[in-house]
């Protein structure tokens, strides 16, 4: 193909990357093809996410249940209060939890007495305890606690709300100290929600925020937060980690790992089904769709895209 007819191709691409007009030639491949391009897709999303990781690597001094504890943070909540949850888990390190964690109220106290939410509510017996325990602790280890107006609390849904996210946490780490050996262990989307899906404490059954008593109801985090979970902090940590430490196996349980977790539902995903009818059908695939939209499609970088440079190459092929 002459660089003339070339370059018109690559302006037509771009004219149509924000309807995803490559959506028919992406529906039209063979599974193998399609396999073939969306691998490619998982390993430049996971080498990005890799270089995040190594971020948080080094500000842990090397050492990977910090690391893994800070990812922990940074996937728990919304989108909107991530650096938020960052900040708090570097105020309580992962290394104090385990050593306060197996005496009763003491991660609860830490996580939501740092957290500077309790501020915001009224006080009953359970968060009287919260702040006495907090107070003792927070002199102990010299931890300063957040404003309340850290939080972006204005769209937040009560089953997300960062009080309830924290005391899910304290929970999940109270359970046991190799966290990390079990997140290295799942394998598929059971092994993720039988180890991230744990009821807050018994307070909470009857609570969505302090000092406010609601219909008794289980507060714990749901397949469908455990599956983002498993999506971006089990396979990513499980791939950064394998890659770090030459485990091969622990890179191939990571892209196995997202074979066996549901695709995500979002506006990304249902955008590709609506302009060419193409379905993710786990979360590989939809990582895989969401890579596009956001790296290549939103950027216009269609002659640098997988499906792009495939497009031009068929062309080339028929001229």
């Amino acid at each position: 193909m002459d660089p003339e007819r070339r370059q018109r191709m690559i302006n037509r691409l771009q004219a149509g990357a924000s309807n995803l007009s490559c959506s028919g030639y992406l529906h039209s491949l063979g599974s193998l093809h399609r396999y073939d391009l969306f691998l490619n897709l998982i390993f430049d999303r996971l080498q990005r996410k890799i270089r995040m990781v190594e971020e948080l690597y080094k500000e842990s001094t090397e050492n990977w249940n910090q690391t893994f504890y800070l990812l922990y943070f940074r996937t728990l909540g919304d989108s909107i209060n991530q650096q938020t949850y960052l900040e708090l888990a570097r105020r309580v390190p992962y290394k104090i939890i385990l050593r306060e964690r197996t005496t009763p109220l003491t991660a609860e106290a830490m996580l939501l007495g740092t957290s500077g939410l309790l501020d915001n509510y009224e006080d009953d017996d359970h968060t009287m305890r919260l702040r006495h325990t907090f107070e003792h602790l927070s002199a102990k280890y010299e931890i300063s606690p957040l404003s309340p107006d850290a939080w972006n609390l204005a769209t937040i849904r009560p089953v997300n709300h960062p009080v309830l996210r924290l005391a899910e946490a304290a929970e999940f780490f109270r359970q046991d100290e190799f966290m990390l050996d079990r997140i290295m262990r799942c394998r598929n989307e059971e092994d993720v929600r039988n180890l991230f899906c744990i009821d807050a404490p018994d307070y909470w059954l009857t609570h969505f925020v302090p000092g406010s008593p609601s219909d008794e109801r289980p507060k714990r985090i749901g397949k469908f937060k455990a599956d983002i979970i498993g999506i971006n902090l089990v396979s990513i940590l499980q791939f950064a980690y394998g890659s770090y430490m030459s485990k091969d196996y622990l890179r191939d349980s990571a892209l196995e790992l997202l074979e066996h977790i549901p695709a995500e539902d979002n506006r990304y995903i249902r955008a590709w089904y609506n302009a060419g009818g193409v379905r993710a059908r786990n979360s590989f695939e939809s990582q895989a769709l969401l890579q596009l939209s956001t790296q290549y499609c939103a950027q216009k970088r269609c002659e640098e895209c997988p499906v792009g440079r495939r497009i031009l190459k068929t062309i080339e092929k028929d001229c």
